[in-house]
C-alpha cells in the first residue's frame, strides 16, 4: 500500500459509498502503528504527549490514551475532550499564548500541567491557586528554528513564550509569587522537520539552554518539553523521518546532560495522526480558463487549509484511475479565489470522479475554515 494513503482504492470507494462525500476517514491501525513505532525507539525517560490540535477525533484520542500517550492541549475545548478520557493526573499539558483566567482555573482543578507563556500566566495562576503549583515556562529561544514550513515564525519576534534574553527579569519577578514554582522548561522550536539531525541539533540547544538557566538561577527542572515538529512526507520523493537516528540521538543527549534527571517530553501531532487519514471528495466540474484547467471539488479550504498556508498540496490520487497525467489546479466550492488545494498532475477527470487526499489525519478538518460559507461539516469515519 502507498504509505501516503491509509486506504487503497477499493477501500476509498467503499468509504465514499458508506459515508458520502466529502468525508474524512481515519485508520486506527495506522495511527497505532505510528505511535508504537516512535515509542519503540525512544529512551524510557521520553514522554509522548499527542498534540490534540492536530486531530481531536474522540476515537483517535481514546486509542492513543490506551497506548499510554499523554496529551498536549491548546484550548479549553481540547482540555474538555481529554478530560472525557478520565486519565490519571500528570498526563495532560495546557499550552497557548492567550490563556484566560477561567481556563487556567479549570486547568488547575483538573490537575493539568500548565505551560506558562509569560508573566500574565504566572500571576493569574498564583492568584487562583490554593497551594503550591509546579509549572513549565515556555521560552522563545534566540537560536534558529527548524521549520519545514514557516508556521512557528522563526527566531524573530514572537507571540509565544518569553524571549530568551528576558528570562532573567521574569524569574526575578516570579520569585515573589506565593504559589507558583517553575519546575520545567518548554521550547517549541521545530515544525514538520523530517531531518533527524536538525531535530537533534535543536533538542541539544534546548538542553544547553536548560542547563544555563539551572546553573545561573538555581532552578530545578522536573521536565524539559522539547515541543513537536516531527515531520512526515507529503510527496513520494520526500524521505521519512529516521526514527532510529532520532531515538539514538536523544539517548546520547541524555547521557551528555547527566545533570538532568527528569523526563523529556515530545509533542508529536502530525507524525502520530497525519498518515492515518484520507479526505475523499468528488469532482463537481472541470473547466478551462485562459490556459489553466480547473478541477472544482465538493470541498476546499473549508476542509483542507494547509495547502493555502504552506504552498504544498496534500498527496492526491484519482481513485480507480492511473492512465495519463495532466496538470490541473484543484479548486473548492467557496466563493473566493483563495480556495485552492494545489497545482498537481492527475489523470483526465470528469464530474463524479473520486479524489483521495492522503496524510490528512493531521491538520485536516481541525485546521479547515469549516464554517466559512456555511457548507455542511463533513463526516469523519473511524476505521478499525
Amino acid at each position: 500500500m502507498d504509505p501516503l494513503f491509509a486506504f487503497d482504492d477499493a477501500q476509498c470507494q467503499a468509504l465514499a459509498e458508506a459515508h458520502g462525500t466529502p468525508c474524512f476517514a481515519y485508520s486506527g491501525r495506522v495511527a497505532e502503528g505510528q505511535l508504537l513505532a516512535l515509542r519503540a525507539v525512544l529512551p524510557a525517560r521520553v514522554r509522548l504527549a499527542f498534540a490534540v490540535k492536530a486531530n481531536s477525533h474522540p476515537a483517535l484520542l481514546r486509542r492513543f490514551a490506551t497506548l499510554g500517550a499523554s496529551f498536549d492541549c491548546a484550548s479549553i475545548g481540547e482540555l474538555e475532550k481529554v478530560e472525557a478520557l478520565a486519565l490519571p493526573p500528570g498526563r495532560t499539558f495546557f499550552a497557548g499564548p492567550g490563556k484566560r483566567a477561567p481556563e487556567l482555573q479549570r486547568a488547575l482543578a483538573l490537575g493539568v500541567r500548565i505551560q506558562a507563556e509569560g508573566w500574565e500566566d504566572l500571576a493569574r495562576i498564583d492568584a487562583l491557586a490554593g497551594g503550591e503549583v509546579a509549572v513549565n515556562l515556555r521560552v522563545h529561544p534566540a537560536f534558529d528554528i527548524a521549520e519545514g514550513n514557516r508556521i512557528i515564525g522563526g527566531s524573530g519576534p514572537s507571540a509565544f513564550g518569553v524571549d530568551e534574553e528576558d528570562v532573567p527579569e521574569l524569574l526575578a519577578r516570579a520569585a515573589t509569587l506565593r504559589h507558583v514554582r517553575i519546575r520545567g522548561l518548554h521550547v517549541f522550536a521545530a515544525s514538520n522537520q523530517r531531518d533527524a539531525a536538525k531535530l537533534l541539533a535543536i533538542h541539544g540547544a534546548v538542553l544547553d539552554l536548560a542547563r544555563r538557566l539551572c546553573e545561573t538561577h538555581g532552578l530545578v527542572f522536573e521536565q524539559i518539553d522539547l515541543g513537536g515538529g516531527l515531520g512526515v512526507p507529503y510527496a513520494a520523493e520526500e524521505a521519512p523521518l529516521d526514527l532510529v537516528a532520532l531515538g539514538q540521538g536523544l539517548s546520547n543527549l541524555l547521557e551528555r546532560h547527566s545533570w538532568f534527571t527528569g523526563e523529556l517530553i515530545l509533542e508529536p501531532g502530525r507524525f502520530l495522526a497525519g498518515p492515518c487519514g484520507v479526505y475523499l471528495a468528488r469532482v463537481v466540474r472541470v473547466k478551462e480558463s485562459r490556459g489553466t484547467r480547473f478541477v472544482i471539488l465538493e470541498g476546499g479550504i473549508n476542509h483542507l487549509l494547509r495547502p493555502l498556508l504552506t504552498g504544498q498540496p496534500f498527496p492526491v490520487k484519482a481513485v480507480g484511475k492511473t492512465e495519463g497525467q495532466v496538470p490541473v489546479t484543484l479548486a473548492g466550492p467557496l466563493c473566493t479565489s483563495l480556495d485552492r488545494l494545489g497545482d498537481v498532475r492527475l489523470p483526465e477527470l470528469a464530474p463524479g470522479d473520486l479524489l483521495a487526499f492522503g496524510t490528512t489525519g493531521a491538520y485536516g478538518l481541525s485546521e479547515g475554515m469549516t464554517h466559512f460559507l456555511s457548507h455542511p461539516v463533513p463526516p469523519e469515519a473511524w476505521v478499525d
